[in-house]
Parts: structure tokens; C-alpha cells; sequence
């Protein structure tokens, strides 16, 4: 069997044709977590006037070589101040009221002594000290959030103070998922046979794509049977925008999913890429649905799952990209086990800014070792023509936290 390159592989899922224009408009309460389909755009300078960023008195800077100055009064936060300082003057006035005209300086209350009216200068302070200039967070006209972000905390405080009562999100993709073989039990399911195995590829990657920002529809399991197999595909396609199967793929007697993705008339893009795991990944096309196929075991499901259904949730959802990637120095050997791009969990460790890896306590084995992608593991990028790597070389490396 001839297999693509991951390269190639990856630039035909890139040039594939979806739909990236469906948002809805939802509560700002409603949004985290979800993506921006629009840039958010400042209407007016923060703040629109200079602010006092401390409580204290303001002045005019050239009056504290005085030593006493007049005060006025008060000058709470939210409150319309009017008065005009002059020579002599101060207010006193809180964190966040807008400062009082006349004024260019905020000294603090702890810097001076107040009796009778006056206050002392006990100590002075540099000129337009504790005052927030117009526009020191923003500017009219600055895109301050940009299209295709997903909406975390900051997000949502910046939003609410633009009065954002409803946000502009891209409508999550629909992805089913499911898991066929006949040696496959579903959650909650027993039996007497020893040979079978618990399903855990559906959940994991329901998981995996609901955090990319996906709605994930949950189809279970299915035996090793074409027909059953058919009618879910079918039925399924009538509602998702990607259909996700795990098994099926390969060489054997019983992997039927690779014949039965053609004969529901789809058009096979690619079958078959140079990469361990997960050499026998599927990805078709239906009029403008796509059907991904991958390989059964846990591991290779994933790996799979984040190199090739990632991308296209990312493309629908009108973001940048799915997973961040970066250059990581090896801080041991590495030792590659096939002739194809390898993808290895590994451990990532950051100091002075660098990005390190290393394997301490991954295990080397089979491609269904799934507890090899926990403790916020990352996936290195061994290419079709490293063999030996040592101690120092930088590889790439994809990061999956905060997918």
C-alpha cells in the first residue's frame, strides 16, 4: 500500500472547502469558550477622560512648591465633578473619579497632612503621578479582540466593559463520533467474554473535540457489521458536519468502514499517510460533510483525531489554527522505531523562556497506550527522515493544552 507523505497529507486537509460563515448571537454570560465570528472594535477611548488612579487630593503640580494647599472638597468615584481648580487648590479624589479640570497631578493621601482645610505636602510626587491618561487602555477604533479568539475570562471582562450584552460566536461545528468492532463494549455494558474491551475512543475524542470548541454527537458503539454500520453512517450524515469512526480501517477480514465510505457515495481524498500512528486514517468527502475514519487503537485515535479532525473544526470555527506548535530542545536521545513521521507523547518543561522535552515515564510499546497522553502531555514531530536524535537537537513540538 502506498502511503502520502504527513506533509502532503496536511496541505490537501488545508485546501478542503467549509462552510466557516454560520454564527449565532449569544449572552456575553453565555459565550466563554466559545469563538468570536466578529473583531470586537472600541467605540470610545479607556478611559475618556484622565482618571484618578489612587485615592489622594488633586493639584496642579506647580502648587506643591507651596508646602499647603487649599481644599475644596470631595470628589467621589461616579461623580460628576465640575469644579475648576485653581492656583492653591486641590480636591480630594477617590480611585477611578474622573479627575477635576484644572488639575494634572494626583498626590496621595498617605504624601501629605490634612488639618483645617489645607493639606501639607509631606512628600512630592512627579508630575501627572496616580493619573490615568485618556485612552491608556484603549483608543477609539483598536481591535481589541480579534476574530476567531475563543472567549476566555479576559475576554468576557473586556466585552462587559464594552456593555457587549450579546457576542457575535461562530456556530460550533457538529461532529459525531463513533466506535465499531465487535470486541467493543460501551460504557455501562457487560459481559462474560474476556476478549472484549471497553470502549474508551468514542469518550476520548468527544472530549478532544467538544474542547476545540465542537458539538459532539455521541453514537456509541457498533459491531463489526456492514450493514449496521451503513445505516449509522447514513443516518448520522443527515445531521453532522464530520463523522468520526474509530476502527475499521485497516487490512483485516473485518475492517469493513473503508468499503462502506465509498459506496455511501463519498469521495475519498486520501487513504493511507506516512505516519506512526495511525498510517491507515481515512478522510472523505460527501457533498459538503466529511468523514474521517481512523485507525482503533486508543493512542492512534487520538493522534489522529488531533492531526486531522482538529484542523477542520478549527477552519469551520474561522480560527487561526487548531493546536499551538513550537521548537523544543531534546534533553535526552531519541530514537526513532519506523521509517514514518512519528508522533510521541512527551513531557515539556519550560525554563528561561525555552521550550525542553523529555520521555521520563512515557512507555514504549504498542500504539493503544493512551495513559502515555496524561499529565498535560505534548505530541513530538519526529520527521520521515530523522532516525537517531540526540541530547540537544531541537524537534517541533504540538502543545495540547488550552486546545
Amino acid at each position: 500500500m502506498k502511503f502520502i507523505s504527513y506533509e502532503t497529507s496536511q496541505n490537501m486537509l488545508e485546501l478542503l472547502p467549509v462552510n466557516s460563515s454560520r454564527f449565532e448571537r449569544v449572552p456575553l454570560s453565555k459565550s466563554l469558550g466559545r469563538v468570536l465570528f466578529e473583531d470586537i472594535v472600541a467605540e470610545y477611548n479607556d478611559p475618556q477622560f484622565p482618571t484618578a488612579s489612587m485615592d489622594g487630593y488633586a493639584i496642579r503640580y506647580e502648587d506643591m512648591a507651596n508646602g499647603v494647599i487649599k481644599v475644596l472638597g470631595d470628589n467621589p468615584a461616579g461623580h460628576d465633578e465640575r469644579r475648576v481648580i485653581g492656583e492653591g487648590e486641590s480636591i480630594k479624589t477617590f480611585t477611578g473619579s474622573m479627575m477635576p479640570e484644572g488639575a494634572d497631578t494626583l498626590i496621595q493621601i498617605e504624601n501629605v497632612t490634612y488639618e483645617d482645610g489645607y493639606i501639607k505636602i509631606d512628600e512630592e510626587v512627579p508630575l501627572g503621578s496616580s493619573v490615568r491618561p485618556i485612552g491608556e487602555g484603549y483608543r477609539s477604533g483598536d481591535i481589541l479582540i480579534h476574530k476567531g479568539t475563543k472567549i476566555g475570562f479576559a475576554e468576557i471582562g473586556v466585552m462587559a466593559g464594552l456593555n457587549q450584552v450579546m457576542v457575535k460566536v461562530s456556530l460550533k461545528p457538529r461532529v459525531g463520533v463513533i466506535a465499531t468492532g465487535s470486541e467493543i463494549l460501551d460504557l455501562g455494558e457487560n459481559s462474560d467474554n474476556p476478549a472484549q474491551i471497553r470502549s474508551s475512543n468514542n469518550y476520548t475524542l468527544s472530549a478532544l473535540f467538544e474542547s476545540a470548541g465542537a458539538e459532539v454527537v455521541q453514537l456509541g458503539t457498533a459491531p463489526d457489521d456492514r450493514d449496521e454500520i451503513m445505516n449509522t453512517f447514513e443516518m448520522a450524515l443527515e445531521s453532522v458536519d464530520i463523522l468520526v469512526s474509530t476502527g475499521g480501517v485497516s487490512v483485516g477480514d473485518y475492517d469493513f468502514v473503508k468499503d462502506i465510505v465509498p459506496r455511501l457515495g463519498a469521495e475519498v481524498i486520501y487513504k493511507g499517510v506516512g505516519i506512526k500512528p495511525g498510517r491507515h486514517i481515512l478522510v472523505a468527502k460527501k457533498e459538503n460533510k466529511y468523514i474521517l475514519a481512523l485507525p482503533g487503537f486508543a493512542y492512534s485515535s487520538t493522534v489522529t483525531g488531533i492531526l486531522y479532525v482538529l484542523p477542520l473544526i478549527s477552519k469551520m470555527l474561522g480560527k487561526d489554527k487548531p493546536y499551538k506548535m513550537v521548537a523544543a530542545k531534546l534533553q535526552e536521545d531519541f530514537t526513532k522505531r519506523s521509517r514514518f513521521t512519528e508522533f510521541t507523547a512527551c513531557n515539556v518543561v519550560v525554563e528561561d523562556g525555552e521550550y525542553f522535552i523529555n520521555f521520563k515515564d512515557k512507555k514504549v510499546g504498542s500504539s493503544a497506550i493512551l495513559v502515555n497522553m496524561l499529565n498535560n502531555s505534548a505530541l513530538m514531530i519526529a520527521g520521515e527522515e530523522d532516525k537517531f536524535l540526540e541530547a540537544g537537537t531541537y524537534v517541533n513540538v504540538i502543545l495540547l493544552e488550552n486546545i
